[in-house]
């Protein structure tokens, strides 16, 4: 049997041309998705068995037993070890968690204190959520935050009768997830991967990444209020009306059983504190991984509704799932096919380009690179590039993959999970934004926050 690296070396040119393509058709078919009346999961699956067919009758791919971390082997088809299961246990964990304590009134009491401390004025209520979107996605993985985040937003603009305004919370929200992705070493799987191969401590990490967060977050919440047209209150008269509003919600009435509510808030605080301390647990358990959290804290909920948790699986945006699994077999064949190494190897040219051209140039084109791919594999693959060409741990090259890496995950809604998840609770909540729509959108932000992170690699790092 062939190794990877095997195979991967004996690809022809015309081969990886040819998958280059074909992930230029996906993207193209998912901006059309409107259009051609397809759901995204069946647009990226058609794409995904495309993939594996071409893949297997070229030989591109290594079939046999798959060797477990215990050295035993197990056989399983070749495009379930190419799925991380991380994301795929963690989205379904997560939006089990939050529909089941959402019944319990925990989401609609903290949006409503939320709102009232807000005074009802739209400004401020973006200001708060912005602020705790950075937050939890620091702490927590972008996914889970985006799910909590969203929640929580939709039933406060809904009791403020605000409806209007939030394809822009949302959307402003999914955007800073990958913001506050940046605060740490271990916000995002890039951050740990580039972290690691450049020797970064935790406390380094923080330090230098601190700064930029907070200019960022500020820029993008005075952009998505301009843009957005999400307006302070102004006149006396306006915020007695809104006042007067805020104060007459009573954040108990959703609130159908205290003992459940207690149970749910309990709850609510170990999965937040277990996935952001999951890598410091105990007795092995970090070996299990945030998704295992996930899922286990779901079926700690459930336990509440033993005897109709269908009608919990029945909400689970299956969509959404099948569309990510299928995403990564995409990019699992585009790896074999060497495309993703092309565009890295392509990267790795623009390192000889006169200094500061060539960190601008690198810190763009892996943003623009891990819009339309898994910033993972291209993230490993960069740092790999970098260990191998002796780069300093003082370098700034390092701090131009983490930033676009995270930073790329804005321009389209496929470039991060936590986008995916966005899109999806807009596309839910009914608010007529397309693939095209959503980088219209998002483009501008995107193109200020890779400025910024540009600016501040070349002056402070």
């Amino acid at each position: 049997m062939l190794a990877v690296d095997e195979v991967a070396h004996s690809v022809p040119g015309w081969v990886t041309a040819l998958f280059g393509c074909i992930l230029f058709a996906m993207i193209a078919a998912l901006a059309l998705e409107e259009k051609i009346h397809a759901k995204k999961s069946i647009i990226v699956g058609t794409f995904a068995g495309l993939c594996l067919i071409l893949a297997t009758i070229l030989k591109l791919l290594v079939f046999g037993p798959v060797e477990l971390p215990d050295h035993h082997l197990i056989n399983l088809p070749v495009y379930i070890p190419s799925i991380d299961w991380g994301v795929i246990t963690i989205i379904l964990g997560a939006s089990l968690f939050v529909e089941v304590t959402s019944r319990s009134g925990v989401f609609t009491w903290m949006a409503i204190s939320l709102t009232r401390r807000s005074g009802g004025d739209p400004w401020r209520l973006l200001i708060f959520y912005g602020l705790l979107t950075v937050l939890f996605s620091a702490v927590l993985n972008n996914v889970t935050a985006m799910i909590i985040i969203g929640s929580l937003t939709t039933v406060s603009l809904k009791k403020l009768h605000r409806s209007e305004l939030m394809l822009g919370f949302l959307l402003t929200e999914g955007l800073l997830t990958n913001v506050g992705g940046l605060l740490t070493l271990i916000s995002s799987v890039p951050n740990i991967i580039v972290g690691k191969a450049a020797g970064i401590s935790f406390a380094k990490f923080f330090i230098v990444a601190a700064p930029y967060v907070a200019v960022s977050t500020i820029v993008t919440l005075l952009m998505a209020k301009k843009i957005f047209g999400i307006k302070g209150l102004t006149t006396n008269e306006e915020k007695a009306e809104a006042k007067r509003m805020v104060n007459s919600f009573d954040p108990s009435e959703g609130i159908p059983s205290e003992r459940f509510f207690w149970f749910s808030v309990v709850s609510l605080g170990a999965f937040i504190v277990c996935l952001a301390g999951q890598s410091a647990l105990p007795f092995g358990l970090d070996k299990l991984e945030m998704g295992f959290v996930a899922l286990f804290f779901a079926g700690i909920v459930l336990i509440a509704y033993k005897n109709e948790v269908d009608k919990f699986y029945s909400a689970v945006d299956w969509d959404l799932l099948a569309f990510f699994a299928a995403l990564f077999v995409v990019i699992h064949v585009m790896e074999h096919a060497l495309v993703l190494d092309v565009i890295g190897q392509g990267i790795a040219t623009m390192l000889q380009l006169p200094s500061p051209v060539d960190s601008t140039v690198l810190l763009i084109s892996s943003a623009v690179a891990s819009s339309v791919t898994d910033n993972i594999p291209l993230a490993a693959m960069l740092a790999q590039i970098l260990g191998g060409l002796g780069t300093d741990a003082t370098s700034p090259y390092w701090w131009c993959v983490i930033f676009g890496a995270n930073l790329g995950g804005n321009i389209t809604p496929i470039g991060s999970a936590s986008t995916v998840v966005a899109m999806t609770i807009i596309q839910r909540q009914k608010l007529g934004l397309t693939f095209v729509g959503f980088v219209k959108a998002a483009v501008p932000f995107a193109i200020v926050q890779i400025i910024l992170a540009v600016i501040y690699v070349l002056v402070a790092v």
